[in-house]
């Protein structure tokens, strides 16, 4: 579980296929891999991934083929920025909300709207997503935990302080970069709670919520 606020700006070393569609990744990022141990979890631009091995400032990863067509991280090269995340410990202070680190979503940038002392940025919102997404609700967008400033049909915004222009890779991506989103993990245990009637599935038998 992760809260959506990036610790380090890192970077892709590397990226070695494995076989099939599978492949091991490389990422720099000497903060969150000061304490990392193997089986270790580090959200990468919002995609939580398993730490395989760590050394001098540099941990390795497997992503399956899966995840790399269900996010952006297989548009990665090496030397691109990634945002990163340690997974939160119970006294964390949460400074952004419950993040999974398990995507929902591409979304891509269409618009950019620098203003004095911030950035407004809109994104695509995809049709399946949409009703999970409120304004003044919370969203992540690669691993950055933000508000909802506004919805439009198949867009939503928000609005992006210098350090988080400065210090993630929100600040860096162009028009029509994509980027990993998730959705408010509350937001869909109430839809499933609400269309089951209170009645959930476990192990093939129901029990009421």
């Amino acid at each position: 579980m992760f809260t959506g606020i990036v610790e380090e700006l890192g970077e892709l070393v590397r990226r070695v296929e494995t076989g099939g569609d599978s492949a091991l990744v490389a990422i720099r990022g000497p903060l969150v891999t000061s304490d990392a141990r193997h089986g270790d979890s580090i959200s990468v631009n919002g995609v939580c991934l398993t730490v395989v091995e760590s050394d001098d400032g540099v941990f390795t990863a497997d992503v399956m083929g899966e995840t790399f067509r269900r996010t952006s991280l297989g548009a990665l090269r090496p030397g691109d920025p990634v945002n990163l995340e340690r997974a939160a410990t119970l006294g964390s202070r949460l400074g952004g909300h419950l993040v999974q680190g398990h995507v929902d979503g591409v979304a891509e940038i269409v618009r950019r709207e620098p203003a004095e002392q911030w950035e407004t940025v809109t994104f695509t919102l995809p049709a399946a997503l949409a009703r999970y997404v409120v304004e003044k609700g919370s969203i992540t967008v690669d691993g950055v935990s933000l508000t909802v400033a506004a919805l439009a049909d198949g867009l939503f915004s928000v609005g992006l302080i210098p350090t988080t222009l400065a210090a993630t890779t929100l600040g860096r991506k162009g028009i029509g970069e994509p980027v990993n989103l998730e959705v408010d993990v509350l937001a869909k245990y109430v839809e499933r709670l609400l269309t089951t009637g209170g009645r959930l599935p476990v192990g093939g038998l129901e029990a009421v919520a």
